[in-house]
């Protein structure tokens, strides 16, 4: 990425991220009607006419856009994300999507925008409730479209506030207690992940870093912990109560990163990173590397992984972060 480029998109960061179409402001956004569901009865057993019994409501998570340039961190409510996805944006930086399902902190964030590669990613789950700042605005009619709830600022303003830690728009937080009614609950992890005892082999690893092009994650085995110490661009990730941010396992999914017919305000192309296929990965746990191959054949499924002699590739019990790396 050229200084130009790296300037301006820095320089552009600075636009309020409280939209639905961001960063554009107060005088660009445009009013969208909230999401509703269908109001119908269905007819009962033998044409009573008495409503049937409504199927039990399957558990959907909660899924929260993360900022994650240098001047958004420390992150707040990072450390109890079931799982942690780090994807490529405009500009070769990162953000995070972050996964909760067994635990709800009293903060998170700070939240902003969505991409289209996130709805695609989504699709493994059941409704899940999407709290993001915005989006470009010619995305967010796909968005609405999407099988999810959204949670938007202006949709949930009890749900969010403006912290005073950071400037804008690096500043905004969610209570996920007032957005939800209870904890979702393990059955709302339909990533496919498996969990359990390591497979025989693996090599020993004591750290391991992926690249983006401008920025870097780095994983480093903690023997005392049992956990893969996170960095992101060479500094400790830790929230902003102090707690390093640490995952039991670590899968660097090699993936197809395209152009999306997305771009900033700026006119960067956003990269659309390609979740549903196959490919090969490198799954961090226990302090070895192992080799393993991903396969995902539909959106609405989850992604398998599996070792090289085709069984299934278990996970360490704990938060997993999954970082998407060009193939």
């Amino acid at each position: 990425m050229t200084t130009t480029l790296l300037v301006s998109l820095l320089a552009g960061a600075t636009a309020t991220a409280c939209t639905r179409a961001e960063p554009l402001d107060d005088k660009q956004r445009g009013n969208m009607p909230p999401r509703t569901g269908s109001t119908g009865s269905t007819e009962g057993a033998q044409g009573t006419g008495a409503p049937a019994s409504p199927a039990p409501r399957a558990a959907s998570p909660l899924v929260v856009k993360i900022d994650n340039v240098p001047g958004a961190r420390p992150q707040t409510g990072l450390d109890a994300a079931d799982v942690v996805y780090a994807e490529q944006v405009e500009g070769g930086l990162s953000r995070l999507m972050a996964v909760y399902a067994t635990r709800l902190p009293k903060a998170i964030g700070p939240v902003r925008s969505a991409r289209e590669s996130d709805l695609e990613l989504l699709r493994q789950f059941h409704k899940p409730t999407l709290a993001f700042s915005g989006a470009q605005k010619k995305l967010l009619p796909l968005i609405d479209s999407a099988p999810l709830q959204t949670a938007l600022p202006e949709e949930k303003t009890s749900a969010y506030y403006r912290g005073t830690d950071k400037p804008q728009p690096h500043n905004l937080y969610l209570r996920p207690q007032r957005l939800l009614t209870g904890t979702p609950g393990a059955d709302a992890l339909t990533t496919g992940f498996r969990y359990g005892a390591a497979p025989a082999g693996g090599t020993a690893e004591s750290a391991r870093t992926v690249r983006f092009p401008q920025a870097r994650f780095t994983f480093d085995w903690s023997r005392d912990q049992r956990r893969w110490l996170v960095s992101m661009d060479g500094t400790p990730t830790v929230t902003t109560g102090g707690k390093r941010v640490a995952a039991s396992t670590v899968v660097v999914q090699y993936v197809n990163i395209r152009k999306s017919r997305y771009h900033d305000y700026l006119g960067n192309v956003t990269p659309y990173t390609e979740t549903v296929g196959s490919g090969t990965a490198k799954v961090l746990r226990d302090g070895k590397a192992f080799d393993a191959a991903w396969a995902r054949p539909l959106a609405a499924g989850g992604t398998e992984f599996t070792t090289p002699s085709g069984a299934p590739m278990n996970f360490a019990k704990g938060q997993v972060w999954v970082v998407f790396a060009r193939a």
